[in-house]
């Protein structure tokens, strides 16, 4: 796992973790949940010393989230335009699998609302972000969904740098949103909803790609599956939807039936037509 690290100076590079086999802990780290935009600052920008580049649009989430960790008091922090080399198959394929743990392992997730300003004011001189909330293209995408779930703390930002607040104190304006049940938000297991419930979470979001439509589940149903870019949308879902039924079928033959339990009968009906 590549995380960047944050010098006394304000600069910030590359470092792999864990290093070496004795040193097999990964630090505490916070973690970065934004939507992509032009002129990101890609790993090649940071790869072999301090960031270059730093005219990039982009280069500013990543000076926010560093400033913002060490606030927090935390050395090392993870953006995902800079911290996963896409040209290395492999580890595309092991970031996809892992991500949903990553960000649930963060010490602190920051959302930047590249949409919200707490500059702007209206006529009386009050700030009115919360009503831009709706339009933020965060809530809209596919991986952020993840995103959203798997942290205990997620903390949100305007684009000025400005805490919001945090799931649990906008829980409310993020159920609105989403539609994702509050229990889900307060850190319910996932078992606790049913697949066709999970999947409804995901339903209005989008991908720039199709197939991640189906690849940004993969923690939510605690799946791993290889990831094929090109394979179309359809057939990557329909690849996660046998993965969750041959998964849960192994499940089934350790439960014993409860009529009590009307949830796990309910689970046994519906994946067994598929979802």
């Amino acid at each position: 796992m590549w995380l960047l690290e944050r010098d006394p100076t304000g600069e910030f590079r590359l470092t792999k973790h864990p290093p070496n086999d004795e040193i097999p802990e990964i630090p505490p780290y916070a973690i970065l949940s934004h939507t992509w935009g032009d002129e990101e600052v890609l790993f090649t920008d940071l790869a072999g010393g301090t960031a270059k580049n730093k005219n990039k649009a982009g280069y500013a989430k990543i000076q926010f989230c560093g400033e913002q960790a060490e606030r927090d008091g935390l050395r090392y922090f993870w953006v995902d335009t800079c911290c996963i080399d896409k040209s290395d198959a492999g580890e595309l394929q092991h970031a996809l699998n892992s991500m949903f743990q990553w960000y649930r392992n963060a010490a602190k997730c920051y959302v930047y609302l590249a949409e919200v300003s707490t500059h702007k004011r209206d006529a009386d001189g009050n700030s009115k972000w919360d009503l831009n909330l709706r339009d933020c293209r965060w809530f809209t995408r596919g991986w952020t969904l993840q995103e959203l779930i798997a942290p205990a703390i997620v903390e949100f930002f305007s684009k000025d740098g400005e805490r919001l607040g945090d799931k649990k104190s906008l829980e409310k304006e993020i159920h609105n949103i989403t539609g994702i049940p509050r229990r889900a938000l307060q850190g319910s297991p996932l078992s606790d909803f049913s697949v066709a419930e999970r999947m409804e979470w995901i339903e209005k979001r989008n991908t720039k790609y199709k197939e991640d439509k189906a690849y940004s589940l993969f923690g939510i149903f605690d799946v791993h599956i290889p990831v094929i870019y090109g394979e179309g949308g359809q057939k990557a879902l329909k690849r996660l939807r046998d993965k969750i039924h041959e998964d849960y079928l192994c499940l089934a033959k350790l439960w014993s039936a409860d009529p009590r339990d009307p949830r796990h009968e309910k689970e046994r009906i519906e994946l067994a037509k598929g979802g």
